[in-house]
């Protein structure tokens, strides 16, 4: 059977799709300086210009070396300081190191990015027949794979922005922050029957591996909430002591809030938090966010919570978290809300394989399936979550104790 090049319109998609992807990253770069491109504020966040390197070394490294006949790499030391954690590719920089790298300099990454932008263009303007069919999921998992580091370059700038005492707003918003009268409508439950369901992807378009193979599971009848949890609802968690109350901590949580000294979300400023001097601040919890330091809004869904502040305030309203699947049954149940573009949704579920799970071949083995294990599922996606990256079948995973992600949660119930 002879394979066939996608006709002119399909690649032209494809090169369209590229450029505005690549084009994406740089403008949520584009609001930031040098300094603030180069610093890394913990070992779980990477600092904005690494993003920019490390994703443009994922197609150079994935795509233009094994496929594109004749290319030379940019700069040979490129794979040692921007590999991430590919085990087969060799070593490389030690991630709680990446803030170090002050060189190459942002004007060099931008080269590295020009100069393998180009060679990508020029490869899809000139790729056989049968180039396509190994080549293209190749090419669709580094749109996405950077997709992902579009979102973490917000999620990671903003913990970085919070480090700083004067809170500088990653983009001030382009209004004054105001304190809206609205009230969120009360929190309604949607009972949903058991019974068989499948999970998974079922297709078209692309998924991740481990949102693979498609697969029967089992559910009890149980409840699931409207809506997420807002910022008003937790504030009574906290005014009721939910942070010195260990009836309600898982025991690894209560350790990390004793530990850390957890006492609202990351990003919560109280009335008295002296940073405020800077910002005008008229009494009330306040939030740091993209925008800056912002009035609480009660109605909003609450942010920035780690897995065990999650359970323990479901502990505490007299429900637990979803499962996974739970969550993935309910999608597009009549009356949910908030599943999508809002926050990522801390689950009961713990980030393990589906029955059958194989990890992608080659180079994309690594991906996701060494990672499961110790870490906990998020559904759903945010509002740093890229449009059209989101869909029922999307499985993010972090480790419970993570706050800097833009996560929430949303209530279950048995029935």
């Amino acid at each position: 059977m002879k394979l066939i090049r996608p006709a002119a319109p399909a690649a032209q998609a494809l090169r369209e799709r590229f450029q505005a992807v690549r084009a994406h990253t740089l403008e949520l770069a584009a609001p930031l300086s040098a300094e603030d491109q180069c610093i890394q504020s913990m070992p779980d966040a990477s600092p904005t210009k690494w993003h920019l390197a490390h994703t443009t070394w994922f197609f150079e490294t994935v795509l233009l070396q094994p496929h594109a006949s004749g290319y030379r790499l940019f700069d040979e030391r490129f794979p040692y300081l921007f590999n991430s954690y590919y085990e087969a590719l060799g070593p490389r920089h030690p991630r709680p190191q990446r803030g170090l790298l002050t060189r190459p300099s942002l004007d060099e990454v931008r080269a590295y990015r020009r100069h393998v932008d180009g060679a990508v263009l020029a490869w899809l303007g000139t790729a056989g027949d049968a180039d396509w069919p190994a080549v293209e999921p190749v090419f669709t998992l580094g749109l996405n794979h950077e997709q992902q580091h579009q979102e973490l370059i917000l999620t990671d700038i903003l913990h970085a922005l919070s480090c700083n005492p004067v809170l500088p707003a990653y983009r001030p918003a382009s209004g004054p922050a105001l304190r809206l009268a609205s009230v969120a409508p009360p929190m309604q439950w949607i009972e949903r029957p058991g019974g068989v369901m499948e999970a998974g992807h079922a297709g078209p378009g692309f998924a991740f591996d481990n949102e693979t193979p498609r697969h029967v599971t089992l559910l009890h009848p149980h409840a699931i909430a409207d809506r997420l949890v807002n910022c008003g609802e937790y504030a009574q968690f906290i005014a009721d002591g939910g942070y010195q109350r260990p009836d309600l901590w898982l025991s690894d949580g209560w350790a990390t809030v004793q530990a850390q000294g957890w006492r609202c979300p990351p990003y919560w400023l109280a009335p008295d938090d002296p940073r405020l001097a800077h910002h005008g601040a008229a009494g009330g919890w306040q939030v740091f966010g993209l925008h800056g330091v912002r009035p609480m809004e009660p109605e909003a869904p609450v942010a920035h919570l780690s897995f065990y502040e999650a359970a323990a305030y479901a502990e505490w309203a007299g429900a637990r978290l979803p499962t996974e699947f739970e969550w993935e049954a309910a999608h597009d149940a009549p009356g949910i809300s908030e599943m999508h573009g809002h926050l990522w949704q801390w689950t009961r579920s713990s980030y393990d394989p589906y029955p059958g799970f194989r990890p992608l071949a080659g180079i994309a083995a690594e991906y996701n399936g060494k990672f499961m294990v110790g870490q906990i599922v998020l559904r759903g996606s945010s509002v740093a979550t890229p449009e059209g990256h989101a869909r029922a079948s999307y499985r993010n995973f972090f480790p419970p104790a993570a706050r800097w992600q833009f996560s929430g949660l949303r209530l279950a119930k048995d029935l």
